[in-house]
């Protein structure tokens, strides 16, 4: 029997979701018909919503109307706004003790003479300053395989996974106080980074980001060789350097094996991109459930995107057995708040083109569909950007919605993997962290098949259940950190996405 032709998530909800798009007379519900075309992924409603009454869907408030909108007429930008409503944060209302299981899972890791977890083997160039970038390319350039002769460099180190280069836009013309101790504190956390087996950090000599203070502050003294080009004596003096450092490391770098390692070692990092109608439907819960799977296996979960979970934060302080945490994530919304006023911006803003397109309205429907990728387990600890958590579990991180600014912060706080969930295609990598991609929809999945690792649309076509398709995302966690590439890696992902949290004046 083939499923219904729309989805109807909650009892509460005054709208349906279109499975596919849906023509004029399109029964939805007893006595309910489309009244207009309704496109895949949109959403219609199934009864009478008079002007200024809240919309509906996960049975939470997603949006008011701003005209009167009849039963099976298309639910979208142009009858919906945002509106205040009150909400109820219930701190540790819904905390529960969290279901460990006897017997963790394993995977093949490799474990760093400090007992820290890897899943992958790669060498690292940093750049404290946008002007020393070119020079980190060079020197990683010296490592690539020649996509025309295909002589690769490391074909003697079979056990390295590459030497990346990850440079960014900054490092001068900034504040000292809060946007140098925001990059500071990202790139420490990736000179730290397991997936590193050895890091080389470049500078210019002369730019606000000192080397000396960077290393003094975040201690990384006797974890990385620093190399100032204005010191070297030049361009090619310190490529050679670089190049030269990076031999020095090859073989100690390939002198390792993986063992097998319980789940606990594994912290996922929770991401979302080109949302659609669907995501909060498959992709986005099938994660949930890989979650809470990790979670109960001892790992941890970094959900992200504080502007993507705006409105939908009173779900999350049910789960703080702590209120402190609970009033920590409530906080974080306030000062967005006030930094997208600052800005003459509003937190609606978020939803790109491409969320609308694919059905998404409101920030508040884009928050609650992208928190199901967190589960149901409690929310042990909020963090800041590029923080690493001190706790295992579901933890929160402070970072802008934009996924590579917020995949960096969650990778600098030690996320050794990447699961990004997608509806209308996107395309990305994280380096050193391998990033899984999980389509939402089977159209989309079948459209970019090389660059998407599992199809959830099979939930949507009735193929799948949330559970089976949730224990296979979870499955492909553990054969990834074994080392299994992920349709990104084959395209050799995850050097361009770098991109630190810009805040504050560029002067």
């Amino acid at each position: 029997m083939p499923p219904p032709v729309v989805i109807h998530l909650n009892d509460q909800d005054s709208v349906v979701i279109a499975r596919a798009t849906l023509l004029p007379g399109t029964e939805l519900a007893p006595s309910v018909q489309a009244t207009q075309r309704i496109p895949a992924g949109h959403k219609v409603a199934i009864t009478p919503i008079a002007p200024g009454a809240p919309i509906r869907r996960y049975g939470q408030v997603i949006g008011f109307a701003t005209t009167p909108i009849a039963p099976g007429e298309h639910v979208h930008t142009h009858n919906t706004g945002m509106g205040d409503f009150a909400r109820d944060y219930a701190y540790g209302a819904d905390s529960r003790p969290t279901d460990f299981f006897n017997t963790p899972a394993t995977f093949m890791g490799i474990r760093r003479p400090d007992g820290r977890v890897a899943t992958r083997n790669y060498i690292g160039i940093l750049t404290s300053v946008n002007c020393s970038a070119h020079v980190a390319d060079l020197v990683a350039m010296a490592f690539r395989k020649d996509p025309i002769s295909g002589r690769n460099p490391l074909a003697d180190f079979p056990n390295i996974d590459g030497v990346v280069a990850l440079t960014h836009k900054t490092g001068c013309g900034m504040a000292q106080g809060e946007p140098l101790a925001l990059l500071r504190r990202t790139l420490g956390g990736y000179a730290r980074h397991p997936n590193f087996a050895a890091v080389i950090v470049l500078g210019l000599g002369c730019e606000v980001n000192q080397l000396a203070g960077l290393i003094q502050e975040q201690k990384l003294a006797g974890r990385l060789r620093a190399m100032d080009i204005q010191e070297m004596g030049g361009t090619r003096k310190t490529v050679e350097a670089g190049i030269a450092f990076v031999r020095e490391t090859l073989a100690d770098a390939n002198n390792i094996r993986r063992q097998p390692t319980p789940a606990s070692e594994l912290t996922v990092a929770l991401q979302c991109g080109g949302s659609d109608g669907y995501s909060g439907v498959s992709a986005n819960p099938a994660l949930g459930i890989a979650s809470d799977l990790l979670v109960r296996h001892g790992g941890s979960v970094i959900l992200a995107e504080t502007p993507e979970t705006y409105g939908a934060e009173h779900l999350l302080t049910r789960r703080a057995p702590d209120r402190a945490v609970g009033e920590k994530l409530v906080a974080l919304m306030r000062w967005w708040e006030d930094y997208t006023a600052r800005n003459g911006a509003e937190m609606d803003a978020n939803p790109s083109p491409g969320n609308k397109a694919g059905g998404l309205t409101t920030i508040l429907e884009k928050s609650l569909g992208a928190m199901a990728k967190a589960g149901s387990t409690n929310l042990v600890e909020v963090v800041g950007y590029a923080e690493a958590p001190t706790r295992k579990g579901f933890i929160f991180m402070d970072t802008p919605g934009y996924d590579p600014v917020a995949a960096t912060g969650q990778v600098a706080g030690g996320a050794n993997l990447v699961a990004f969930t997608t509806g209308r295609g996107s395309v990305f990598g994280c380096k050193p962290a391998p990033s899984i991609k999980l389509a939402t929809n089977t159209p989309m999945f079948r459209r970019m098949e090389e660059d998407m690792d599992i199809n959830c649309g099979t939930i949507l076509d009735g193929d799948e259940t949330l559970a089976e398709c949730g224990q296979k995302i979870f499955d492909l966690f553990l054969q990834t950190a074994s080392g299994t590439q992920t349709k990104s890696e084959t395209f050799d992902f995850g050097a361009a996405e770098f991109a630190p949290w810009v805040i504050g004046a560029t002067m």
